[in-house]
């Protein structure tokens, strides 16, 4: 792609730019530019919301830019504030390096692992001295702080808020004056971190940073922001046949959101297809995806595989598990990893959301008492075949 052509995507697709004339003018001086996202790996798991803002990195790097990747290792011993309505639980130094390991391996999914720049911010952070902490903090102020939505509500509230929770902007913001970042992009709910490295830079006698943000891809649940805690997230490690599977379940009135976000398709490709035969643009849409980050290769399996399910079919290749004789139910849930526990096990079943051999089972107390071979389901898509000696 053109510099134009990249220029005129990121206008389309971002929700804000700070500023476009500024953003413009650095992608046509030919300098090879320093952009800037940081990820605080507080959870070692990508989903396709994160995948929204790297592909537009991808752009940038293919038009010659360093990207540089920063691993909030530092920072997420704070843990990031942003929409908390509580201070949250910090992790440890080594809780960070190795969430890191995984996040860094589904980056370079998406990104050129050849031309992105990975970097932690314990490298400068951990070296700052009292003095160091007291010059950065005196560059700015609490009313300034306050404006965060999430910090103005929990002050208004009455809820506690920690002194160190207050840095985490600031901190985040001194990661863009170590690295003389140029652009810096990020998710909607991290504009105000973005702006406050513009203003830090300015204040150490830097060019302020241009700032992209980008909308939150809404989850599967079509109501809230794609989240794994949330349970409403397509992962992009996720294998194949799962992918395939969620990405047929996208809300149809959010299809179109998705091609534009996370696909490289060109939007005469899929428009049209959206409004004459949704299920067809569903199709097309688990096809681009699972080719996307599994190769083309992947996706007849995982589309014979949702078909069969689909229909109410088993899928081939369903893991075996060996269990003796009168096993309860609960106990193949929970040993099998189909349930965390013997009490959520339960629950599943209580909530009719287990079968066995096609018929959903209704008793919790239920057990496999003679030898055979059982296939047991969480749901529509999670199966396994309980092997009883």
């Amino acid at each position: 792609m053109t510099v134009n052509e990249v220029y005129d995507v990121i206008m389309r697709d971002a929700l804000n730019v700070i500023s476009p004339e500024g953003l413009k003018e650095k992608l046509e001086s030919g300098r090879k530019l320093i952009i800037k996202m940081g990820a605080d790996p507080s959870r070692p798991d990508l989903h396709l919301g994160h995948s929204v803002v790297l592909r537009k990195l991808r752009m940038l790097q293919d038009l010659g830019h360093e990207i540089v990747f920063v691993i909030g290792d530092f920072t997420a011993m704070i843990g990031d504030p942003s929409g908390r309505s509580k201070t949250r639980v910090p992790l440890t130094f080594e809780q960070t390096r190795a969430n890191a390991i995984s996040y860094y391996e589904q980056v370079v999914k998406i990104l050129d692992k050849d031309k992105t720049r990975i970097v932690y911010n314990s490298e400068w952070l951990a070296k700052m001295n009292f003095e160091d902490v007291l010059s950065l903090a005196g560059k700015y102020t609490l009313a300034r702080i306050l404006e965060r939505d999430d910090f103005a509500k929990r002050f208004n509230d009455n809820r506690p808020i920690g002194m160190h929770e207050l840095f985490y902007p600031l901190m985040q913001g001194y990661d863009s004056v170590a690295l003389h970042a140029d652009i810096e992009v990020g998710g909607n709910d991290q504009t105000f971190n973005l702006l406050v490295g513009r203003d830090l830079q300015k204040d150490y006698g830097q060019a302020s940073q241009e700032v992209i943000t980008f909308p939150l891809l809404p989850g599967l649940d079509g109501v809230e922001k794609m989240s794994k805690s949330l349970d409403n997230y397509i992962g992009i490690d996720e294998p194949a046949d799962i992918m395939y599977e969620k990405c047929m379940k996208v809300p149809d009135n959010l299809l179109l959101t998705y091609f534009n976000l996370t696909t490289d398709l060109r939007e005469s490709v899929y428009k049209e297809l959206c409004e004459k035969d949704i299920r067809a643009a569903h199709v097309l849409y688990a096809e681009t995806v699972v080719a996307l980050y599994h190769g083309a290769e992947a996706v007849p399996a995982a589309a014979q595989r949702y078909a069969s399910v689909a229909l109410g079919g088993v899928p081939e290749n369903v893991a075996s598990v060996e269990f003796p004789a009168g096993v309860r139910v609960v106990e193949v849930l929970s040993r099998s990893g189909l349930a965390p526990s013997n009490s959520e096990a339960r629950r599943l079943i209580l909530g009719g959301g287990v079968k066995l051999d096609g018929n959903q089972v209704s008793d919790p107390n239920a057990v496999l008492a003679e030898p055979g071979e059982y296939v047991i389901s969480k749901g529509k898509n999670k199966f396994i075949k309980a092997v009883v000696k």
